[in-house]
């Protein structure tokens, strides 16, 4: 079963444009599959994937030969998997450069798109990032007519935010989906399993496979078992304050080493770091970044852990690091503020025209709070927000409340 997927509607605006068109995100979030419905639409078109050596090496080797195979007659050049590929930007630009065919690549890793490529391709290549399911796409799946509230329902944050009234029994569906959501993550393949046990596999399959193939052939790692015990310390502390000396001792690595092992995490979108919001240095954290993982359901997997929200005690990690996800997938641009006396707002978001906004993420209504008195003085200007998951009284009683699922 296909679901359609956010991003085709960008690559498809994008596709008479001459730019080349990069679509980079994680192992297994449907790249292919997504790739593979837009080229069966097109007329002229191939699709190769440099996971055929025998492509790859004719790419590699003898590029005017590979342009005379595969690009000649075609309009349209879809090439997945192109991370293998060694100086793919230089032979990238070649091939730009000789008769300006429309080139759609695809890659599981960031690394060397946007580090190695994209020198030789100034002003020549779109980078659209691609993620596992949002929710949205979540619910696609899961209930098409909840798929529709969602979308009559979402929250706009760059616009002025009112709680949308939902009917009664409504929000506890969503809840209950949006639960399943945080347990299990937005991974095509995760999403599509009935059983608990296969979508546990599934799982397992995606974190295997991310070491034996991102890990061996990018890290080129001797000893992935240092990366593996540094992933699962960060997986047991989202939504915190990172600590280089005691990832340092965890990982068994330098400081260099652990800067070069996270920066990794965050090119091969595995994790990422949020960094702080500050005006005064005197007065608040301005270095120590927080951490978040892309998929919910890869983080359980590294910690081995599945239970329902309401038997975990860190429920609440698990529930401000899926609000994170979906601000990111939004692209809304995210920081945290924090400051010496250890007050602290999980989200400051930065709209447009230098507006800012706050949100605090919370299990219960309930334990939503006025913001601190340290954040609200220094920051008079930015509207504060408290998004929560749970509503035991079955009422709002100020503006400020977001139910969580409608972000």
């Amino acid at each position: 079963m296909y679901i359609k997927r956010k991003i085709e509607d960008e690559i498809l605006r994008y596709l008479p444009r001459p730019e080349i068109l990069a679509i980079v995100g994680p192992r297994q979030c449907g790249k292919t599959t997504t790739l593979r419905e837009i080229y069966k639409e097109l007329d002229s078109a191939i699709f190769l994937t440099f996971e055929d050596r025998q492509v790859l090496s004719l790419f590699e080797h003898n590029i005017k030969e590979f342009a005379d195979t595969y690009i000649a007659g075609n309009k349209y050049i879809f090439i997945d998997e192109f991370q293998y590929a060694r100086e793919g930007g230089k032979l990238l630009k070649y091939l730009y450069d000789l008769n300006r065919p429309k080139i759609i690549i695809s890659g599981s890793s960031a690394v060397d798109l946007t580090v190695k490529a994209v020198k030789f391709l100034v002003g020549r290549i779109f980078i659209l990032p691609m993620y596992p399911f949002d929710f949205y796409e979540f619910l696609s799946y899961e209930d098409k007519s909840f798929a529709r509230l969602y979308r009559k329902y979402n929250i706009d944050l760059s616009k002025e935010i009112k709680n949308s009234k939902l009917a009664v029994g409504q929000e506890k569906i969503f809840r209950d989906y949006y639960e399943e959501y945080i347990r299990w993550g937005g991974y095509p393949e995760v999403v599509l399993a009935k059983a608990r046990e296969d979508k546990e596999m599934v799982l397992k399959n995606i974190y295997n496979t991310y070491f034996l193939r991102e890990v061996k052939s990018i890290l080129r790692l001797a000893d992935d078992y240092k990366l593996v015990k540094l992933l699962k310390a960060l997986a047991l502390s989202i939504g915190q304050m990172i600590q280089y000396n005691e990832l340092n001792q965890t990982a068994e690595s330098s400081y260099a080493t652990t800067k070069r092992y996270l920066n990794f995490l965050a090119k091969t979108y595995i994790a990422d770091f949020v960094r702080p919001f500050y005006t005064n240095k005197r007065k608040e954290v301005v270095k120590n970044q927080k951490v978040y993982f892309y998929d919910t359901g890869l983080r359980n997997i590294a910690v081995n852990d599945f239970r329902p929200l309401d038997a975990r005690p860190d429920a609440g990690q698990l529930l401000e690091n899926t609000v994170w996800v979906e601000l990111i997938k939004k692209q809304y641009p995210v920081l945290y503020w924090r400051d010496k006396n250890k007050n602290e707002i999980d989200f400051i978001i930065n709209l447009r025209e230098g507006r800012q906004i706050s949100i605090e993420v919370k299990i219960s209504a309930g334990k939503c709070a006025r913001p601190p008195l340290a954040f609200t003085s220094a920051f008079p200007g930015v509207k504060n927000y408290c998004a929560y998951l749970n509503n035991i009284s079955g009422r709002i009683d100020s503006s400020n409340k977001i139910f969580i699922p409608l972000l």
